[in-house]
């Protein structure tokens, strides 16, 4: 059978960790496991970074920041870590973690150690060879959406997680937040910034009710069973979660869902499968989703305009390093068209308000 589940390569350019330390602390923390170290890094993500580590026949998945990252509050290691910590034993699909260290001599910032989750993980492109019918392309539709809403149902108070975050005011304080991010990573003038900025701090709806929200669910930051791919066995990068608004987390999942209808310019920049034959659409991945967690769904098209200003955010953040030179990562260079290209389509929300 064909291996297609996610695997490591070597460590980026500018992204190498100090192997002698690493060895040390690790030798030091898991003593009888006689090495050697070997690291390999994986090979997506712009933001926190996630490096496959081996001592002797014992392998660990490392997560640390980015490289030239000042912002402290978007790469908590320690919140990450507490997070997975508690969650891991009420909604398995959340990493098990091993252990946090804040000293930074070691690596030069802080950074944790979890359990590898071997499976399966889909990106832009399916893995070659992949068997993607439209009846896996539903069935891993739906499975997407259906762990959203269990997610969003759980007791995060009996996890131990209401200090997580403040729901009380969590979307006016947000859309400040990212509108005063934009402008502290500007580099281009876009004249859509102002129009949206105005329309979304004008429009703010009643909250939706408060959950654990990951703020970053989609296709590539969960784990499929190499088995069978419309079972999901793991959701990744937790860096973003918090106690919120569970429709602006909804909202950022469908902000990276690209439909077969959209435009051109969108579909080059879709961050998966989302337009295989037989997946859902957006309308009916939050049709789903208020069956299953039984929410009114009406205001979408609100959290998706903000959604889609939020991801523009956040890659503009990204390109903002990569055009200091704190960061050399090649992929960057290109991010500005697609912080335009996103929010055009934050301002089709607006104009259209629709999903």
């Amino acid at each position: 059978m064909p291996d297609f589940r996610d695997h490591a390569a070597a460590v980026r350019s500018g992204e190498e960790l100090d192997h002698a330390r690493l060895e040390s602390f690790l030798k030091e923390k898991f003593p009888g496991i006689p090495g050697p170290l070997s690291v390999q890094q994986f090979p997506s993500g712009h933001s926190n970074l996630t490096y496959l580590v081996r001592l002797g026949e014992r392998e660990m998945v490392l997560r640390r920041p980015p490289f030239g990252s000042k912002v402290k509050t978007a790469h908590d290691m320690g919140r990450e870590f507490r997070v997975l910590s508690k969650l891991h034993s009420t909604y398995p699909p959340a990493p098990k973690v091993l252990l946090f260290c804040e000293d930074d001599s070691i690596l030069g910032a802080p950074f944790y150690l979890m359990e590898p989750i071997h499976g399966v993980i889909i990106r832009r492109q399916l893995p070659e060879g992949i068997d993607f019918t439209p009846q896996i392309a539903r069935g891993l539709s739906e499975s997407f959406i259906d762990n959203l809403a269990r997610l969003h149902g759980l007791d995060y108070a009996a996890i131990g997680l209401s200090d997580l975050g403040k729901p009380q005011g969590y979307l006016e304080r947000q859309v400040r937040g990212w509108i005063e991010r934009y402008h502290g990573s500007r580099t281009h003038d876009i004249s859509e910034v102002s129009r949206i900025s105005t329309w979304l701090a004008g429009n703010i709806p009643p909250a939706s009710g408060a959950a654990l929200i990951h703020n970053d669910y989609k296709y590539d930051n969960i784990v499929l069973d190499s088995a069978d791919i419309t079972k999901i066995i793991g959701v990744l990068d937790w860096e973003m979660s918090t106690i919120g608004d569970p429709l602006s987390d909804l909202g950022s999942t469908l902000a990276y869902w690209v439909d077969p209808g959209d435009p051109e310019e969108m579909q080059k920049i879709r961050w998966g499968p989302s337009t295989a034959p037989g997946s859902l659409t957006r309308a009916q991945l939050a049709e789903r989703y208020a069956q299953a967690s039984g929410r009114d769904v009406s205001p979408m098209p609100y959290y998706l305009a903000f959604a889609r200003f939020k991801v523009a955010v956040i890659i503009q953040q990204i390109y903002y390093r990569y055009a200091q030179g704190l960061t050399k990562d090649p992929r960057f260079a290109r991010m500005p068209e697609i912080v335009a290209v996103m929010l055009r389509a934050s301002m089709r929300c607006i104009e259209e308000r629709a999903i």
